[in-house]
């Protein structure tokens, strides 16, 4: 870790000590509750960085009026009115809802990507790219199993 790195760091806990364990999230739970909740496709997904297979989830092809939450806490993340037809074989949106979603740098697979994870519990969503539509130009390209549609 670098000098810098280590500084920021260090003065964040510092001035937000809730931050500190278990990645910072307001909902945390141990590795086996997780376990017990979530099938082992969702486990590897949300809690390991995994990615579902393209074209697997129903919510590619779900189109109703409704919001997309996080299957770990439950926390609104997506409307459906920013969700598009991406061509990927995963659901796509070209915005969250505001407040929703932290992001970090992924450099897995010898290249830099932006990892996407809910804010409130860390659960891992997938990735966001610049090549969506406007108005964002944004592609937050998700894995389905980590989402729970709710209707309007």
């Amino acid at each position: 870790m670098n000098r810098r790195r280590f500084l920021a760091s260090s003065a964040v806990v510092t001035l937000f000590p809730q931050w500190a364990g278990a990645g910072g999230f307001e909902v945390t739970r141990t590795d086996a509750e997780w376990r017990a909740m979530l099938t082992p496709l969702q486990y590897k997904v949300m809690r390991q960085e995994g990615t579902e297979r393209a074209g697997s989830s129903p919510l590619d092809k779900q189109y109703g009026e409704g919001r997309y939450h996080c299957r770990g806490c439950d926390l609104p993340l997506y409307s459906s009115r920013h969700k598009y037809d991406s061509g990927t074989g995963w659901p796509s949106f070209y915005k969250s809802l505001p407040g929703a979603i932290g992001t970090k740098e992924d450099r897995k697979l010898w290249r830099v990507r932006t990892e996407v994870h809910c804010r409130r519990c860390g659960s891992h969503l997938g990735h966001v790219f610049d090549d969506g539509p406007k108005p964002t130009g944004k592609r937050h390209c998700l894995n389905g199993v980590s989402l729970v549609f709710k209707p309007a």
